[in-house]
């Protein structure tokens, strides 16, 4: 009998993956049932059973590897030298990634799988130790940039870098969350937007 590739089993498993986040992103987590994911990607049980142990699996697996596109897009961005300031950084990678059709769905579908992957944290252990993870990671990443920022003299030392980092990471997160919700949340606007409230100045209050 002869082997079957390694190209065919990745395609195949990527063939899972992509029509159960259709399913997901169509009718939710606990509206989607093993059939209906069968249905989708047109595969026998025994397939797809062979890939990925039930619906959690599947779920835990989309997960990962929606976290790890978003987190690859931040560190990506981070290594550039100099680094954009984070109205242009954050436009430019959320931009790029709603843009993406990652697992095949258009920009505001998989902007509604991501809320629908937070969310779903919250019950699920496995999940939010992923998300955990790679809210660590991306914080970590930040914090570089931040670090970049002040060797180039354009942010002060005054305010932590884990707290700048963690107010850019709640940005992305507003961004993507209002894209699922309203839609047509276009880059410019987001990046129009940091530009603007960076040139504030601050004010004393007494």
């Amino acid at each position: 009998m002869a082997r079957v590739s390694q190209e065919h089993l990745d395609a195949r498993r990527r063939q899972i993956l992509d029509g159960a986040a259709r399913c997901f992103a169509r009718n939710g987590f606990h509206g989607t049932s093993m059939q209906d994911v069968l249905k989708e990607v047109g595969l026998s049980a025994g397939a797809v059973y062979r890939y990925f142990s039930g619906k959690e699996d599947i779920i835990a697996a989309i997960t990962e590897e929606t976290f790890a596109v978003i987190r690859g897009a931040f560190e990506e961005a981070a290594r550039m030298t100099p680094p954009p300031t984070p109205d242009a950084l954050l436009s430019r990678v959320l931009g790029g990634v709603l843009s993406g059709q990652v697992h095949g769905l258009e920009r505001r579908i998989f902007a509604a799988l991501v809320v629908q992957l937070w969310s779903e944290t919250l019950r699920d252990e496995r999940l939010a130790a992923l998300l955990d993870e790679g809210y660590a990671i991306m914080r970590v990443a930040w914090g570089k940039l931040v670090d970049a920022y002040r060797a180039a003299g354009i942010l002060s030392s005054d305010v932590p870098g884990d707290h700048v980092a963690r107010t850019m990471i709640a940005t992305a997160q507003g961004f993507i969350v209002q894209e699922a919700l309203f839609g047509d949340v276009r880059p410019e606007v987001l990046e129009n937007g940091l530009c603007g409230l960076m040139s504030i100045t601050p004010q004393k209050i007494s």
